[in-house]
């Protein structure tokens, strides 16, 4: 019996191409704490209330947060709390900037993959704008071949992404790499959508591989679309200290919180074909390169 020819690489984003969690961890508790300094407002008030936008908005990374947030509004006496609260503004964007950088080997390994003609498909649930920004500040602007991704949020009436935005629009688009959306409210496991990202590509379920960090969303959907999985295992980060805050603040429901912890304990429900332990190369055999 022949091996399939690959053709094609599918990658998750978030924490499979760059650590999505140390960035996001680091530079939310930095805020965070300005946060608590400076409005006086306790920590735990803080993130109750910034669970409800998170979970109205299906989203761990809106970017009208600060603007909506009651105990800071009431605080901010009348000015906009990113305006009256600067500090935890610029803590978020420094570490945010510092801290997002891909993995070892990851550009190298993307590279390889172009050059030996495999094409390079990125499929991720977080939202546009974020997302190009992390493909940009990685590099990875046009070594991705295509993105997938969801759409942004909705803003509240008055408010546009323009007019929040420094830089012309051009700025924040993606140049070379072609960008499409997931429809609205698409979350994985969802085979169906996997398997209509590569039709579009042109590739068949045995041409490719996908590789992701979670088991229970990236390897599940992979093994139900009949597509070679490879869990990155490099990028669990579910039992680091610092996930606990991603816990109470996630958009998730408290069903699906519980159920990622199923995931990543002792009796996993769900086995990967292929691992990658320590870094983002090791996938390159998979794909037929040595």
């Amino acid at each position: 019996m022949t091996r399939d020819l690959k053709r094609v690489l599918v990658t998750d984003l978030d924490n499979t191409l760059w650590d999505w969690f140390s960035a996001w961890n680091a530079s939310f508790s930095a805020m965070l704490e300005a946060l608590e300094e400076d409005s006086g407002v306790p920590r735990s008030v803080l993130e109750s209330e910034i669970r409800i936008l998170h979970q109205k908005y299906a989203t761990t990374e809106y970017s009208n947060l600060l603007s909506e947030v009651p105990s800071l509004l009431d605080a901010a006496g009348g000015v906009e709390p990113w305006r009256a609260f600067p500090r935890a503004v610029e803590a978020l964007r420094r570490e945010r900037r510092e801290r997002t950088r891909p993995y070892q080997g990851v550009l190298e390994s993307l590279s390889a993959l172009k050059s030996a003609g495999i094409s390079v498909i990125a499929y991720t649930e977080s939202l546009a704008y974020w997302t190009m920004w992390r493909i940009k500040r990685t590099g990875l602007d046009g070594i991705i071949d295509v993105l997938y991704s969801a759409p942004d949020h909705d803003l509240p009436k008055g408010k546009s992404f323009e007019r929040m935005r420094s830089q012309p629009e051009e700025a924040y688009a993606l140049e070379r790499t072609e960008h499409q959306h997931v429809p609205r409210g698409i979350l994985k496991p969802n085979a169906q959508v996997l398997l209509t990202i590569l039709d579009s590509a042109g590739f068949k379920p045995q041409e490719a591989v996908y590789i992701g960090d979670s088991l229970m969303k990236d390897v599940a959907m992979a093994q139900e679309a009949h597509v070679t999985d490879v869990h990155a295992l490099y990028g669990e980060v579910q039992q680091h200290p610092g996930y606990d805050l991603l816990r109470r603040v996630t958009h998730w429901t408290d069903e699906d919180v519980e159920r990622e912890r199923r995931y990543v304990g002792v009796a996993r429900p769900i086995t990967a074909t292929h691992t990658c332990r320590s870094e983002f190369a090791e996938v390159l055999p998979i794909l037929g390169l040595a």
